[in-house]
């Protein structure tokens, strides 16, 4: 981290929490407002930004204009009438007494936030077709929104970014699941698309949600705590920053001179080594280590991007009220060893950032978590997670889009986003455009025991169920894929709970499972397990979603294992 940006970033946040009567006297607008953003269409259009008190600020967009007066702080806000579906571009103009402002190439079309951690951050140029989809990105109707990190107590007033028009040079560093799930909408639409990607890898869904959320749950009120905690040791932490900055400069300046020097001629060697033995057939070396560690910069005086709402305080809250049309959301990693908690703290997320928009229950799409690490199978936390994450689709407006398959056993960061984005284009097509499609795989619906088997139906079958292929094969999984004839990852027990590989056959829109060794079933799971082998599908290529017909507790030696690393 660099020291003068943190730095920076205190400063910015000490100015945010001492915010008082504005002392400019010019109109200001927010970052999100700006040359070639894209305006919700068919939605009340809120705009806002900063003035002299007293003032009297008059928008225009298009035909439409309205006026209001900034209060005694200096703020102000006005709500334009509905543009319709099909507007042309059109220029915003905000004038107060002694300022004009012009925002050109602002078109009229939906508007998504991208948000979550680093499956939805991981960018297009390092999806697994990006040689191919990169250089066809070009799209002048396609508009997308970086906002840059940040971490705040309070909310704050404003975002670092601006809008972008689509192309290689913007959109390889641009969420990859956000562009594919944009440009499949652009497709299918023929509308502009705007996308604001917001999203700190790593992260969990806590500080995503703002105080006032976390606080409406008595469960979650030890983020509560933890959030006073960080807010009453701020001061002192903000006043310790200067000298903790230099003497990390000093440490950090003493590592590059005095280790990696060494370092440097170390991994030069390793790296011959490595050829040598692999043109021997022979296990490589052990990378070499750095001497002493690198130093570690300053802790964030807010508590960082893992302090309770402070990812919303930064990232979230400056965005809203602008108009949008929904969010789509890839996150859960980073929760997963409290997979129990996630289906309270999951849709509390979802319905505090409704009330705070206040656009109504808009349409909230999510990603089921993909398959990872083999190494602990079948350890469970991820199995509970998925599960928290399909109980949140009881909440209205709300889809998932399952990538159990399209996982990487050996990699928390699966390269195969296109499709990712495309689930969830499907699911938006559906919730937030009312089209008639298959947007789901399976999902569970019942059981019922006939003799030594079990009899499980599905909704979401879409032309019916079969054995289905992976879009995209991990090179880990290569060597054994999945089978492409027979159901794999069913498993079978009696009242004893102890659960059985099982056979799984599919009979119209049910599955029969059942194994020789369960004479007496009581109880089914597929993919229940952080690493599934999953094939099951309906005919128009979306997976089953992972599911148990028990709600056994979780005593199993593996679902204790050790937490495996979060998406970084």
């Amino acid at each position: 981290m660099n020291p003068t940006k943190t730095s920076g970033y205190a400063l910015a946040l000490l100015l945010s929490l001492a915010a008082g009567p504005l002392l400019e006297a010019e109109v200001k607008m927010p970052a999100i407002f700006g040359d070639h953003m894209v305006l919700q269409q068919e939605a009340v259009l809120p705009v806002w930004g900063t003035a002299e008190a007293g003032e009297k600020v008059t928008v225009a967009v298009g035909a439409e204009s309205a006026s209001a007066t900034a209060d005694a702080n200096g703020r102000w806000t006005v709500k334009l009438p509905p543009l319709p579906n099909g507007a042309p571009p059109v220029t915003m103009t905000v004038a107060g007494k002694n300022t004009r402002l012009t925002f050109t190439d602002v078109l009229v079309g939906d508007v998504w936030v991208c948000s979550g951690q680093s499956n939805m951050e991981y960018p297009l140029s390092g999806a697994h077709n990006t040689a191919v989809e990169l250089p066809k990105s070009n799209d002048p109707e396609l508009r997308l929104f970086h906002v840059q990190r940040a971490t705040s107590l309070q909310p704050n007033p404003d975002v670092v970014g601006s809008w972008r028009l689509c192309a290689p040079d913007t959109a390889k560093g641009f969420t990859a699941v956000g562009y594919f799930f944009g440009r499949e909408l652009r497709t299918s639409l023929n509308r502009p698309i705007g996308l604001i990607e917001a999203a700190w890898s790593g992260t969990e869904a806590q500080a995503w949600t703002s105080l006032g959320g976390l606080k409406k749950e008595p469960s979650l009120h030890g983020y509560v705590d933890k959030y006073t905690l960080n807010a009453a040791n701020y001061p002192k932490a903000l006043a310790d920053l200067p000298a903790q900055n230099a003497a990390f400069q000093v440490a950090h300046d003493a590592w590059y001179r005095d280790v990696n020097p060494a370092l440097q001629v170390a991994l030069k060697d390793w790296k011959d080594a490595v050829d040598k033995a692999k043109a021997a057939g022979q296990p490589p070396p052990p990378r070499p280590q750095p001497s002493k560690p690198f130093p570690s910069p300053p802790p964030d005086p807010t508590g960082g991007p893992h302090g309770p709402s402070n990812l919303f305080n930064g990232m979230i809250a400056p965005l809203i009220p602008y108009a949008i049309k929904g969010a789509i959301w890839y996150q859960g990693e980073s929760n997963a060893s409290q997979a129990m908690e996630y289906r309270t703290l999951f849709p509390l997320m979802i319905s505090d950032w409704r009330r705070h928009w206040a656009l109504g229950d808009f349409p909230f799409l999510f990603v089921q978590l993909a398959s990872y690490d083999e190494s602990v199978h079948p350890a469970q936390d991820w199995a509970l997670l998925r599960e928290s994450q399909m109980k949140t689709l009881a909440l209205p407006n709300t889809g998932m889009a399952s990538a159990v398959d399209i996982g990487d056993p050996a990699a928390i960061h699966p390269q195969d986003k296109m499709d990712v984005g495309l689930r969830l284009a499907f699911a938006a097509k559906h919730i937030a455009y009312g089209q008639n499609l298959v947007f789901s795989g399976p999902i569970y619906d019942s059981m019922k025991v006939e003799g030594n088997s079990i009899r499980v139906s599905f909704t979401q079958t879409g032309g019916g169920l079969v054995v289905g292929r992976a879009p995209w094969i991990p090179a880990s999984m290569k060597k054994n894929p999945v089978s492409a004839t027979d159901l794999e990852s069913f498993t079978i027990a009696g009242a004893d709970h102890n659960w059985v590989p099982a056979q799984a056959k599919i009979d119209g829109a049910a599955v029969v499972v059942s194994s020789r060794e369960i004479t007496q079933p009581v109880a089914v799971r597929y993919g229940w397990c952080d690493a599934p082998r999953c094939n099951l599908y309906n005919k128009e290529g979306l997976p089953a979603s992972p599911f148990r017909t028990d709600d056994w507790p979780q005593s199993s030696p593996d679902a204790k294992a050790a937490p495996k690393p979060v998406a970084h």
